[in-house]
């Protein structure tokens, strides 16, 4: 399984970007997607997650209502649109995926990672 992570750059405080992430190859079942950022510095930490198949998700509370994960039109495609953009959310933006029908948040519970983009926000 390759993923491809797009979309980042830089942006002023308070815009939007949209980030995709392209799954490619044999991917079987339900699974879940996963974004993740890491400033510099810092630990990577849990963005958001949408699980194939029911399309649950979750965010981390630094970031709802702010962002939206879903589903692309596209055939295993997901988007992280990310609005109200602080300083803060300056990182490297990694997509995930991890196989089943699961709800992970942790970096370690994903098995598959994408080259990551980087998003710098200017205050």
């Amino acid at each position: 399984v390759q993923l491809q992570a797009s979309g980042g750059g830089l942006v002023q405080a308070w815009g939007s970007l949209r980030l995709s992430c392209a799954a490619s190859g044999r991917i079987i079942g339900g699974y879940t997607v996963g974004w993740f950022r890491q400033a510099p510095g810092k630990e990577r930490e849990f963005v958001a997650r949408f699980t194939w198949y029911g399309g649950s998700t979750s965010y981390a509370d630094s970031v709802k209502g702010r962002f939206t994960i879903s589903r692309g039109s596209a055939e295993n495609t997901v988007y992280l649109q990310m609005n109200t953009l602080k300083a803060e959310d300056t990182a490297v933006y990694y997509c995930a995926l991890r196989a089943g029908v699961v709800t992970p948040t942790k970096p370690e519970q994903y098995d598959y990672w994408g080259q990551g983009t980087l998003v710098t926000v200017s205050s």
